[in-house]
């Protein structure tokens, strides 16, 4: 207990300093501005939204690879605090959006003092319910956050008219397209793997031919979505542009990436955890590409509102669009490198393994989904959230795992009829078959069930109850409790989704009148 308390003491202690160190900065550096002591308040509400962003949504990014054993907790970290802070650094652009979304009208709002107190209500209702849903141990969207804030804060400044209801439906829409899209295009992809090479009776001959065509797919995947959404913001390259560099690339890389798959192949079995192997390095790329454009765009949900406030200050004038200092850039990076740090592995923990449980191929196809849905989204113009999309790619995931084991379990019932003497080697048959068919982590549950199988069907030979001994009981026991899919998490997440938006509009409303009441007077 004393080690959980002096952690957390850890942790708190690193954020505070944190937070100090950026109000000392604005009130020496920035000293000859009119507001300095408010201003300095408003960067700590910025680096405390960045830490919660850090905390909470990096996690998708990265937590597949941890439940997989394709990284340690350690080393996700590192790579993740690396390609967060470049990409919010290197491609986080000079210029960001004040009305995320437009989902409010700036021109109803006609007091530059009243954009500045629904900025900094929005920005610390965020924080707040990220801060919250952290703690819960839910991985919920920071855009939508923001989004509920800004939403809140306006209303509560000048009443319902002011949020565009058309751009709320389609956020609102996101709740269900993002997480199917996820869940589909992952569990299609872990499919294409299962019945492509898991499937066949020699998988490393299988999987030689397959895993380079899979690793080009990916390189296309992930220069297409970062063209789109991880330097967007430094350089602008059209939809049929990033399409066509992927493919050349994507191409090239297909003869590169075969040779290297096999020979890595030579020193490789059969097993299932071996071909999981050639998906490891794929994995690592694939997850810190994610961290770099994640970087890139969801900085802005902690720096958007600081940049605006700023310019605000600087100029008394209310603009949709803010030049972003570098110093609020810093903020930014820093405070996501450090929420993650710190605070960042419970909800790694969540995705990576409280779900579901994940090996590289099923971490991979989640990866994937990830890029492929902003693409598909980008092409058709829906809103998604990346959050959202992991999730459900997590989530696509286990479904599709509890179908296949439903899928081939099913065929034991086949052996019912057989003669007492056939049944040990009709069940060793089968045996084989299903060991090559579903992954490791059913590999126990299976022998559990074929010793239930067995007993049943000698029972039935010889008439009367299965008699099982308490040691199988027990063990039985445990299979009608583990399930491919937590449900008890996609009942808390789904809901956490849910109210994101409500909570954090009601939080900054709240806090609109606060500020208002306090400042105003």
């Amino acid at each position: 207990m004393k080690h959980l308390n002096y952690q957390d003491f850890y942790k708190i202690t690193i954020g505070v300093l944190f937070l100090v160190l950026i109000a000392l900065y604005i009130l020496l550096a920035k000293s000859d501005m009119s507001q300095v002591a408010f201003m300095a308040f408003v960067a700590m509400v910025g680096g405390y939204m960045a830490m919660n962003i850090g905390a909470n949504d990096v996690a998708n990014n990265v937590g597949p690879a941890v439940g997989s054993k394709a990284l340690t907790l350690l080393a996700a970290i590192i790579i993740a605090v690396i390609f967060e802070s470049s990409g919010a650094l290197l491609a986080g652009g000079d210029v960001v959006s004040t009305i995320k979304k437009g989902i409010i009208d700036a021109s109803l709002i006609d007091d530059t003092q009243v954009f500045i107190w629904i900025m900094l209500s929005a920005l610390l209702g965020g924080a707040l319910w990220l801060n919250l849903a952290t703690a819960l141990g839910a991985p919920v969207s920071t855009t939508h956050s923001i989004v509920g804030g800004v939403m809140g804060a306006g209303i509560a400044a000048t009443g319902w008219n002011i949020v565009n209801w058309a751009t709320m439906g389609k956020i609102a829409a996101s709740w269900v397209i993002s997480p199917v899209l996820g869940g589909v295009i992952a569990a299609l992809f872990l499919y294409i793997i299962q019945d492509r090479i898991f499937h066949k009776e020699n998988t490393l001959e299988e999987a030689k031919k397959i895993v380079p065509f899979l690793i080009a797919l990916m390189s296309f995947a992930f220069i297409t979505y970062l063209a789109l959404k991880g330097i967007k913001k430094v350089i602008k390259i059209d939809f049929k542009t990033a399409l066509f560099i992927a493919g050349m690339s994507s191409f090239v890389l297909y003869f590169i990436v075969k040779p290297f798959i096999i020979k890595a192949a030579e020193h490789l079995s059969n097993e299932r955890s071996d071909i999981n192997k050639l998906f490891t390095l794929p994995l690592i790329f694939a997850a810190a590409l994610l961290c770099f454009a994640h970087g890139a765009n969801d900085v802005a949900n902690a720096i958007g509102p600081v940049a605006a406030i700023y310019e605000a200050l600087e100029s008394g004038a209310i603009t949709t669009k803010a030049a972003i200092p570098l110093w609020v850039m810093v903020v930014g990076a820093l405070g996501i490198a450090i929420g993650l740090a710190t605070y960042g592995p419970k909800l790694i923990k969540t995705v990576g393994s409280e779900i579901t449980d994940l090996d590289q191929t099923r971490a991979w196809s989640i990866a994937m989904s990830s890029a492929i849905v902003v693409i598909i989204a980008s092409w058709f113009g829906l809103p998604v959230s990346s959050t959202h999309i992991a999730i459900g790619g997590v989530f696509g995931v286990g479904y599709l795992r509890y179908y296949l084991y439903q899928k081939y379990e099913n065929e034991v019932e086949g052996v019912k009829a057989l003669h007492i003497t056939s049944i040990n080697k009709k069940i060793t048959k089968w045996r084989k078959k299903q060991e090559r068919l579903i992954d490791e982590a059913a590999k126990e549950e299976l022998e559990i069930r074929i010793v239930a199988k067995k007993a049943e069907l000698k029972t039935k030979q010889a008439g009367g109850e299965i008699d099982f001994t308490k040691k199988e009981k027990k063990k039985l026991s445990k299979i009608e409790k583990k399930q491919y899919v937590r449900r008890e998490m996609l009942i808390k997440i789904i809901t956490a989704w849910l109210v994101t938006v409500p909570i954090s509009a009601f939080m900054a409303g709240s806090l609109y009148f606060l500020i208002s009441w306090y400042f105003g007077s």
